[in-house]
């Protein structure tokens, strides 16, 4: 299955598709309207399957023109960086012995296809295509890979946008360099887990303007999915609805020759296999 949110941004509605399908979640979520930690918690996905199963949720018409919204609105958003070999070598960096973490705030998430700002004074406005994985189960401190993994509800494209200058030249974490107003574009939808035979045979890509800079692939990864939830769960717990960035392949402007940062009016093109794709452009704050 796959979830979606779609209408105007802080007014969306949730809906899920069953094969060639869409129908509306209304009548199982509530005045919510919304997917979220008390959806997972609620066994939402599983009360959805059996919902569509007696034929209890109505079918929807095309959505056409509708916005789309982010699909899940999350609890906490941790990142992972430098967690692709050929990143890590692109920004002369050396590949860690432990994941680096990060946190971006829950409100810079937008939908999939909406403007994203770039603030006022920034010079290194810079993209990052991600896969996002989303909780769906309260996990705490597992050294199990096969436990951290049956935690994870599903999956999602995820737009780490970083202003680069922030984040590296200012002092300090990274954080400044991530959470700017709508640096989270996620979406189209959340993909369900069972629907992912091997998340760590995806592939990533992402245009600027129609010209192909990230072409990559999970199995890259230094830190796998699998080794990423169990060792996040040792610092903090993870609940339903929490989504972890897992990092992004080679070919960000801070690896490109000439630095070519985005700017107002570029468009910037994503997609992860059977994921889905998002379309941004970028706009001065």
């Amino acid at each position: 299955m796959k979830f979606l949110a779609y209408g105007p941004h802080g007014s969306e509605s949730a809906a899920v598709i069953d094969g060639d399908r869409t129908f509306d979640l209304r009548p199982l979520i509530g005045e919510a309207r919304v997917v979220d930690r008390a959806f997972l918690e609620a066994d939402g996905i599983a009360r959805t399957r059996a919902a569509l199963a007696a034929g209890d949720l109505p079918e929807l018409t095309a959505l056409g023109a509708e916005r789309r919204g982010a699909p899940l609105t999350p609890g906490k958003i941790l990142c992972i960086g430098l967690n692709y070999r050929d990143h890590a070598a692109e920004t002369n960096a050396e590949i860690p012995a432990e994941p680096i973490v990060f946190m971006k705030a829950a409100d810079t998430v937008v939908g999939p296809d909406d403007d994203v700002l770039i603030p006022r004074g920034s010079r290194k406005t810079d993209w990052e295509v991600e896969l996002g994985v989303v909780i769906g189960s309260t996990l705490r401190r597992t050294d199990s890979e096969e436990e951290a993994m049956r935690a994870v509800a599903g999956y999602v494209l995820s737009h780490d946008v970083s202003e680069r200058e922030y984040q590296l030249e200012r002092g300090g974490t990274w954080d400044k360099g991530k959470n700017c107003e709508t640096f989270t574009p996620l979406g189209p939808w959340l993909v369900t887990a069972d629907e992912i035979a091997d998340v760590q045979d995806l592939g990533l890509r992402l245009s600027v303007n129609g010209k192909r800079h990230q072409d990559g692939t999970t199995a890259n990864q230094i830190f796998p999915v699998a080794e990423v939830v169990r060792y996040l769960s040792e610092f903090m717990t993870l609940y339903p609805g929490d989504v972890i960035n897992t990092g992004t392949p080679a070919g960000v402007a801070l690896g490109l020759p000439g630095t070519p940062y985005l700017r107002s009016g570029d468009v910037v093109e994503l997609e992860i296999d059977q994921l889905g794709a998002q379309r941004q452009t970028f706009r001065d704050a």
